[in-house]
C-alpha cells in the first residue's frame, strides 16, 4: 500500500468541499455520473477504433447501489477505467493551469461556487461534501490489474493493488451521518432525472416495487403483499440531440445543459439544428447565462462535444468552432466523419469545414434575431460576451459584417448604446464614412477626448470605443457594406482656400513658440505643430502615420506581440485659438514656456489614457506655473 499527499491546489479545492459548501450538496452525483459516462464513451470510442480494443467488451451501464445498513452510495461504471498513473493524474492532482483562478474566482456564495466547480472539471472531489471516507476500485480496459484508491478527504489518499471483474470503475462513498438523504431511491432517481436523464447510457438502480395480496373470488387473501426489490433503469438514455425539437420540452434542454455543461444555472439560450442533404449533422449548442471562468485564458476548456453518429469522439478539440464563440456549450454530431478521425485530419476534413462554417452562421444569425426581438436577454448576453464576440472581427472575414449588426457601440452623441444598423442612419450619405476613436480609458475620458472636438462643433456622432479589445480590432476594420470606418484622427474635412491660406498665416506665426517646445521637450516627440482640429483643448497628441516604425509597431500591436521596438514618438499639436497658447506665444519667460511644454504634453497624454513617466515632475510643474499666475 503507498500512501500519498494531494497535489496543493487539489488539497484547497478539497477542504473547500468538504468546509464550505453545503448549499448544492446534490451535485456530486450529478458529476459522477458525467465521469461514468466519459468514461464510457472513451472506451466506446476506442473499441470501434483502436485494433487494442477489439476484443474487449462494452456493455455500457451505470449502475447505483444504496446500502442503508452501511451507510454507503456506490456508483459504478463499465467504462474505461483507470491504472496507477490514471488515479494520481485524475484523483491526486489538477493538471489545470487555471487551479489558482478558479480559487480566486470563488465568491463566498456556496450556490454560485458550487456551479465552478462543475465548470472546472474537479467534480469528483464534490463527493467529499457527503462522505467521510471515499474508495474508488478501477481496472483499466485491457490490462489485468486492479487499482484500490482511498481517502478520508484528510489531505492524503492510498493506492493499493486489488482484484475486480471485469474493467470500469466502482466509487463507494461513507456517508456522513447526516447525509441520510442520499441513502432514499426516491431522492437518487429524482436527482438522476433532474441533471442526467439523458446520459447517452442507461444507468440502473433497485427499486422496492411494492406486490399487492392476491385474493379469490371471495375477497379472500390467498397470497399476502409483499416488497420485492427490481433493478430498474431510471433515465431515458437517449441522445438529447437527435430527438425531434418538437417533442423535447424546455425542461428537458436544460436538464441536458446542466449535464454538458456542469452549470446549475439555467442557459440564456439554446439552438437545436438538423441538416440534411450532401452533410448530415446535428448540433445543439447553448449560450451560457454567464461567462466560464477561463474564457479570457489561453488554455481554455472548449465546451463542444463531438460525436460521430452518436459515438464520442472528442471534448477537447478547439478547432471545432471559431475562438470567439468559445463561450458555445453543446454538441456536434455527423455521420460523414470517419470514427477513426485524428485531430489533423479533423482540422482539415472538408466535411467538418461545412459543418462549421454552416454551424456559425446559424449561431449568429440566432443571435441577430435576439438583438432584434428580445432586448433584455440580448443584453445580458453581450454584457458577458460582447467582448468575445468581438474577436471574431479580426479573423473571420466572411462573416465581419454579420459580426459587426450585433455589437452595441457607445458613441459620441448617444447616452445608450446604438447597433451599426442604427448608426448608420444618421452618416453622411455623401461621404459615407463612420468616424470612430479607440481608447484604454474609461468612456467619459474618451468622450472628453480633444480629438473630438471638431467632431462635436459640426454635430457629427462618433463610435466611442473605449475596450482594450478596441484599440487591438478596429483598425483592421476598414468598411462596413459601403460605409468606410475612419479613425477620428484621419478624418478629413473640405476647407475653402481662404481657410487654408489663413491657417499657413496662423502656423507662421506660431513657427517660435512651436520651435521653442520642441527645444525642450527634445526627443520625447517628433514635432511640434499648430492645428485647426482642437475647439476647446490647447494640445493633442497625433500619431505619426507617416513614420515606417509605426506601421510596424502597430503591426505588432495588433498580432499582440512585443517586438521590443520602442513606441513611435508623437507629434504633439498645439491649439493657435487658445489662451494659453495665445499667451504663451507672447512670453518672453522661458522658464515658463519650457515648464508649460512638458505640462501639456503630459496633459494630452491623460487624455489620450497613457500613464505620466514622472508624475513629481509632472506635479513640480504645474506648481511653478501656478505660482506665477497667483
Amino acid at each position: 500500500m503507498a500512501k500519498h499527499q494531494f497535489q496543493t491546489e487539489a488539497n484547497q479545492i478539497l477542504n473547500l468541499m468538504i468546509h464550505s459548501l453545503y448549499s448544492n450538496k446534490e451535485i456530486f452525483i450529478r458529476e459522477l455520473v458525467s465521469n461514468a459516462s466519459d468514461a464510457l464513451d472513451k472506451l466506446n470510442m476506442l473499441v470501434l477504433t483502436e485494433p487494442k480494443y477489439k476484443d474487449v467488451s462494452f456493455a455500457p451501464r451505470i449502475d447505483i447501489v444504496v446500502n442503508k445498513e452501511a451507510k454507503t452510495l456506490t456508483i459504478k461504471d463499465s467504462g474505461i477505467g483507470m491504472n496507477e498513473e490514471d488515479l494520481m493524474n485524475n484523483l491526486g492532482t489538477i493538471a489545470k493551469s487555471g487551479t489558482k483562478a478558479f480559487l480566486e474566482n470563488l465568491t463566498g456564495d456556496q450556490k454560485e461556487d458550487s456551479n465552478l466547480i462543475g465548470q472546472f472539471g474537479v467534480g469528483f472531489y464534490a463527493c467529499f461534501m457527503v462522505a467521510d471516507k471515499v474508495e474508488v476500485t478501477t481496472k483499466k480496459a485491457g490490462e489485468d490489474q486492479a487499482f484500490l484508491w482511498t481517502s478520508a478527504g484528510d489531505g492524503s489518499f492510498e493506492i493499493e493493488n486489488t482484484t475486480q471483474d471485469g474493467h470500469g470503475t466502482t466509487i463507494v462513498m461513507h456517508l456522513k451521518d447526516d447525509e441520510d438523504e442520499f441513502l432514499e431511491e426516491h431522492r437518487i432517481e429524482s436527482i438522476i432525472k433532474k441533471y442526467s436523464n439523458h446520459i447517452p447510457f442507461p444507468i440502473f438502480m433497485d427499486k422496492e416495487k411494492h406486490i399487492p395480496a392476491v385474493t379469490d373470488d371471495d375477497g379472500k387473501e390467498i397470497e399476502p403483499s409483499r416488497t420485492e426489490i427490481e433493478n430498474e433503469q431510471i433515465n431515458r438514455a437517449n441522445a438529447l440531440w437527435t430527438i425531434a425539437k418538437k417533442d423535447i420540452s424546455d425542461d428537458e434542454y436544460k436538464d441536458f445543459y446542466s449535464s454538458i455543461a456542469h452549470s446549475s444555472e439555467e442557459p440564456l439560450a439554446w439552438i437545436h439544428n438538423k441538416a440534411e442533404g450532401a452533410v448530415e449533422y446535428t448540433t445543439l449548442f447553448y449560450i451560457p447565462s454567464k461567462a466560464p471562468m477561463d474564457l479570457f485564458r489561453v488554455d481554455y476548456q472548449t465546451g463542444i462535444k463531438l460525436y460521430i453518429n452518436r459515438v464520442f469522439i472528442t471534448d477537447d478539440e478547439k478547432d471545432l468552432m471559431p475562438t470567439y464563440l468559445r463561450f458555445l456549450r453543446g454538441v456536434i454530431d455527423s455521420k460523414d466523419l470517419p470514427l477513426n478521425v485524428s485531430r489533423e485530419i479533423l482540422q482539415n476534413n472538408a466535411t467538418m469545414a461545412k459543418i462549421q462554417k454552416s454551424s456559425v452562421k446559424k449561431v449568429l444569425s440566432e443571435l441577430a434575431k435576439m438583438s432584434k426581438k428580445d432586448k433584455e436577454k440580448y443584453d445580458t448576453f453581450y454584457a458577458e460576451f460582447g467582448n468575445v464576440v468581438k474577436e471574431g472581427l479580426y479573423n473571420d472575414f466572411e462573416n465581419r459584417e454579420k459580426i459587426l449588426e450585433l455589437l452595441q457601440f457607445n458613441t459620441l452623441n448617444s447616452e445608450e448604446t446604438v447597433m451599426i444598423e442604427e448608426f448608420v442612419k444618421n452618416v453622411d450619405e455623401e461621404k459615407k464614412e463612420i468616424y470612430y476613436i479607440t481608447g484604454k480609458t474609461s468612456l467619459a475620458m474618451l468622450k472628453s477626448s480633444p480629438a473630438l472636438e471638431r467632431f462635436k462643433a459640426k454635430g457629427i456622432d462618433v463610435l466611442v470605443l473605449n475596450e482594450e479589445v478596441d484599440t487591438i480590432i478596429f483598425p483592421m476594420v476598414t468598411e462596413y457594406k459601403d460605409y468606410k470606418f475612419v479613425s477620428v484622427h484621419d478624418a478629413k474635412f473640405e476647407e475653402s482656400e481662404e481657410e487654408k491660406k489663413k491657417e499657413e498665416e496662423v502656423a507662421k506665426s506660431y513657427e517660435g513658440l512651436a520651435k521653442e517646445f520642441k527645444d525642450a521637450l527634445g526627443e520625447v516627440v517628433k514635432s511640434v505643430e499648430t492645428t485647426t482640429e482642437l475647439v476647446e483643448s490647447p494640445v493633442k497628441l497625433k500619431e505619426d502615420k507617416d513614420n515606417q516604425e509605426y506601421m510596424m509597431y502597430q503591426m505588432m500591436k495588433q498580432m499582440g506581440q512585443d517586438s521590443g521596438m520602442p513606441e513611435p514618438k508623437p507629434i504633439l499639436q498645439i491649439n493657435p485659438n487658445h489662451e494659453l497658447m495665445i499667451k504663451l506665444k507672447d512670453s518672453a519667460d522661458q522658464n515658463l514656456i519650457n515648464d508649460a511644454a512638458h505640462v501639456l504634453l503630459d496633459q494630452a497624454r491623460l487624455f489620450d489614457g497613457r500613464e505620466l513617466d514622472d508624475t513629481a515632475d509632472f506635479i513640480s510643474r504645474l506648481n511653478r506655473i501656478i505660482s506665477k499666475a497667483l
